[in-house]
């Protein structure tokens, strides 16, 4: 077996879930997968980016962003374009 086929393998789990049919269909609907399994793949894949923007989200609310004092948006695109 080459090494791709086994990463593939590896990283694979089959998962048996007792899922409402309603759900279910409403995902498939969402997403436009081919099938089930790429319809929860992208849904899965699209939550799981929503919580990181979430948690993202949480840090940026307890800790804001702050620029120095001098920063200039249009200084900073200026040295940007001489590059």
């Amino acid at each position: 077996m080459t090494n791709t086929i086994v990463n593939r393998i590896i990283h694979r789990m089959k998962v048996t879930a007792i899922l409402p049919d309603k759900l279910v269909k409403e995902v498939r609907r969402l997403t436009h997968g081919k099938n089930l399994t790429e319809s929860l793949i992208i849904a899965l894949h699209e939550w799981s980016a929503l919580r990181h923007i979430r948690e993202l989200n949480n840090q940026v609310a307890k800790k804001p962003l702050e620029f120095v004092g001098n920063f200039s948006a249009e200084q900073t695109r200026d040295i940007n374009r001489k590059v």
